[in-house]
């Protein structure tokens, strides 16, 4: 085998698909990457048995072959030579041998043979959509995800499909996170899937803010994302989600509208003097104002008024305030709308322009 490509070709593509290798592979051939060369092509594949990343990428091919090398090692090598440097790889006795200038190096393989091979699934879904819609739509859902979570289900991102839309949903049993977006195609029967944590946080560094069209598919155990010259794979979480309709707060008699860089940037001031553990801030709303107050266990406290669209009864209420600014920091709006029904019920706060593309909601805290 042996291939001859650029450094300015192959470091990006490299970096994006070594980045799913677990530093502490169960098994040493995990912990690298495997290269194909054929035609005019390289195709590098990583896996962890639960992600899957293949990156095909124009090369000038000597002789065809297939190998596996550390991806760490090669990733470090590659990123260490010059933009303009010019590699030579080839592998043979179980050596690979990467050459560029006066460098040399010379790295063990493993069998291509010995590497993982994705199983075939049967995708019943496929949907097309901007990468710049579906990054939106992660990026303004995905943190409301839990983190390990004794309930498998949560650590991960429910994604449903009704008619021509498709939704996005995360919660962590605290806080709720509920997007949308409309999609070309049409389906004929409700379905949803729940992607792992990892996957969700892998798929937001591949896209990027652009039209370029990105294809999703869905079979009932894996997601594929196909990009240009990326296939990204995904088991899925086996499982049952809650039923998140239901706890979206309906019937709220109390609204507030405020600016949200101005209500981010009052909270994040109060924050300072917030307790680690418990994180929250009271929220008082009275006659267009609204004060943030902060108290932790050195009864130390700050205070931030701003002011507000609120005329309805005075209401005090408490949140943790980390979840807030959560959500103010995922919102891309300019306004937000602030939905209360009491002091005892859920919040729900939705942007101000399209309240019902995003939908956020946050428990409240005992005051």
């Amino acid at each position: 085998m042996q291939f001859t490509v650029s450094q300015e070709i192959i470091a990006r593509p490299l970096q994006l698909v070594c980045s799913i290798v677990e530093r502490r592979a169960t098994l040493p051939i995990l912990s690298n990457i495997l290269l194909r060369a054929h035609g005019q092509q390289l195709s590098m594949t990583s896996t962890d048995m639960e992600l899957e990343m293949i990156a095909t990428l124009p090369v000038a091919v000597e002789q065809e072959g297939t190998t596996t090398v550390s991806a760490r090692k090669f990733l470090d090598i590659c990123r260490a030579l010059p933009g303009t440097a010019t590699i030579n790889f080839s592998a043979s006795d179980n050596k690979a041998l990467v050459k560029a200038g006066k460098s040399r190096f010379s790295l063990a393989t493993l069998p291509g043979t010995d590497f993982p091979d994705s199983e075939g699934a049967n995708y019943q879904d496929q949907i097309k959509l901007p990468q710049s819609a579906l990054k939106a739509l992660l990026d303004e859902t995905s943190f409301a995800m839990a983190s390990q979570d004794v309930r498998y289900y949560l650590n991960g991102l429910l994604l449903e499909r009704e008619q021509n839309t498709l939704k996005a949903v995360a919660t962590d049993g605290h806080r709720l996170a509920l997007g949308s977006v409309e999609t070309a195609s049409a389906v004929a029967e409700k379905s949803a899937v729940i992607v792992p944590r990892k996957a969700i946080l892998e798929l937001e560094k591949l896209l990027a803010d652009i039209d370029d069209e990105v294809s999703i598919s869905f079979s009932q155990q894996q997601l594929k994302v196909e990009l240009p010259d990326l296939h990204f794979t995904s088991k899925l979480i086996d499982g049952q989600f809650p039923n998140y309709e239901r706890v979206l707060p309906i019937g709220g008699d109390k609204e507030v509208i405020a600016q949200r860089d101005e209500l981010k940037q009052a909270l994040s001031r109060a924050s300072i003097l917030a307790n680690d553990k418990h994180r929250s801030v009271k929220l008082n709303l009275d006659n267009n104002q609204l004060k943030a107050t902060v108290t932790n266990q050195e009864q130390e406290t700050a205070e931030e008024e701003i002011a507000v669209e609120y005329t309805s009864q005075p209401l005090e209420i408490a949140f943790n305030n980390a979840y807030l600014l959560d959500l103010l920091n995922a919102m891309p709006d300019s306004k937000v709308r602030m939905t209360f029904t009491d002091e005892n019920s859920s919040c729900l706060i939705t942007p101000f322009e399209s309240k019902f593309t995003r939908q956020y909601v946050v428990m409240p805290m005992r005051l």
